[in-house]
C-alpha cells in the first residue's frame, strides 16, 4: 500500500497542494499504484493521538510506502519528526519526503546521510518557526511601545452569517414581522435550527445600525 499523509495546521487551509505534490511525485517516480489518503485537518500542538498519527500506525503494516509533502508534516519539533521517523522504520515503513527529495529505507539500517540530513533539516525548521514566533514578539512588542493600539480598529464590522440574508431581513422587518418570526418562518429553514436565533439576530441587527 501506498499511504499519503496529509495535513494543515488549521480548517482554514487546504490539503490539495500536499495532494498534488504528492500525485505528481508518484507520477514521477514510477509510483503509479493507488494512493489512499490520510487527511488530517488540526493543530500541530496538539497531541500526537490527535494528529492522528495513531491511525497512520494502524494503518500501515511491513513494506508498505508512506509519502509526505514536507518533513514538517511529521511533527512540530525535531523530536517529534524523528520519533515519527523511527516508529516508521519499525514498522519497516518505506517513508518518501517529497519536497527534501529523501527516501527513507527500513532496510538500510546504516544510512547514515538520510538520518543526519533529516535531523539538520527538522532543526532548521525549527529554528525558522522559533524565529518568526520571536520576531512576531518584537514587533507587537514595538507597535505597544509607540502606543499603536493592538488588534483589529475600533468600529471594524466583521463578517456574519446574516449577510447573505441581509436584504430579506431588511425586507420582512420593514414588513412588520417580529424578529422570532423572521428567524422561525424565514432563516431556520435557509440557515438551520442550530444556526440562527432571535438573540444572535438583534445583535447583528444593532451592530450594522438596522
Amino acid at each position: 500500500m501506498t499511504l499519503g499523509y496529509l495535513r494543515v495546521s488549521t480548517d482554514k487551509q487546504t490539503v490539495e497542494n500536499q495532494r498534488n505534490e504528492i500525485l505528481n511525485y508518484c507520477n514521477n517516480n514510477s509510483l503509479n499504484g493507488k494512493v489512499e489518503w490520510l487527511e488530517v485537518k488540526m493543530s500541530t500542538r496538539k497531541s500526537e493521538r490527535d494528529r492522528k498519527l495513531d491511525e497512520l500506525f494502524d494503518k500501515i503494516k511491513s513494506g508498505d510506502t508512506v509519502i509526505v509533502s514536507e518533513m514538517s508534516r511529521l511533527g512540530r519539533s525535531t523530536q517529534e519528526v524523528l520519533q515519527t521517523i523511527d516508529k516508521l522504520m519499525s514498522h519497516k515503513v518505506e517513508l518518501h519526503i517529497v519536497k527534501q527529495k529523501l527516501v527513507v529505507n527500513p532496510n538500510n539500517k546504516n544510512d547514515f546521510i538520510s538520518k543526519a540530513m533529516i535531523t539538520l533539516m527538522s532543526l532548521f525548521a525549527e529554528l525558522e518557526r522559533d524565529l518568526i514566533s520571536q520576531r512576531t514578539k518584537e514587533a507587537l512588542k514595538a507597535r505597544k511601545a509607540l502606543g499603536i493600539e493592538l488588534g483589529k480598529p475600533k468600529g471594524t464590522i466583521q463578517a456574519s452569517k446574516y449577510d447573505e440574508h441581509k436584504n430579506r431581513i431588511i425586507e420582512l422587518k420593514e414588513l412588520g414581522l417580529s424578529l422570532n418570526k423572521i428567524v422561525k418562518n424565514h432563516l431556520e429553514p435557509v440557515m438551520g435550527k442550530s444556526n440562527c436565533s432571535v438573540q444572535s439576530l438583534s445583535t447583528y441587527l444593532k451592530k450594522r445600525g438596522l
